[in-house]
């Protein structure tokens, strides 16, 4: 696993959104700063705890201009109902052959109760404008994730 850091171009992407549409990176980079957080799978506690903490965050990330995009191995279906059940006011995006994550370098082998497999390593990145990474987030909580990325926006 080779995951990106600071300071490198993030790599550009178009994905279905819960809803089945296309959303690409460069198009919402237009907006303004994107984050980008990786989670293994919808509907499971702790992705839930972190999908909460950030719509609950919203009104404070609206006021940074900051988009959120949820990227999950989950097909669009899985995530339009763990947006629905779960009240979500942002963006996730399905990434079912995982070349997204590939490219972040956030899909890697991952230790679980004695079993080694592959999967998602739960990271953010924050993207500015202009497409280069500002900040990795890799060391938080599920449940204070929002939390660590709102104090590196408002800096």
């Amino acid at each position: 696993m080779n995951t990106l850091t600071a300071g490198a171009k993030a790599p550009h992407f178009t994905l279905q959104d819960q809803h089945g549409n296309s959303v690409s990176l460069a198009d919402s980079l237009k907006q303004g700063p994107v984050l980008v957080y990786f989670y293994p799978k919808a509907s499971t506690p702790g992705c839930t705890v972190q999908a909460s903490g950030l719509r609950d965050s919203k009104a404070e990330l609206d006021s940074h201009n900051v988009t959120v995009f949820g990227i999950s191995p989950d097909p669009v279906a899985k995530l339009a109902k763990f947006a629905e059940k779960q009240a979500l006011n942002f963006t996730l995006l399905s990434d079912e052959d995982h070349s997204v994550a590939d490219a972040f370098g956030v899909w890697g082998e991952k230790k679980f109760m004695g079993k080694t497999y592959d999967g998602i390593h739960r990271l953010s990145f924050l993207i500015n404008t202009d497409g280069t990474i500002a900040h990795v987030f890799d060391k938080f909580k599920t449940k204070d994730h929002h939390e660590v990325v709102l104090a590196q926006i408002a800096g």
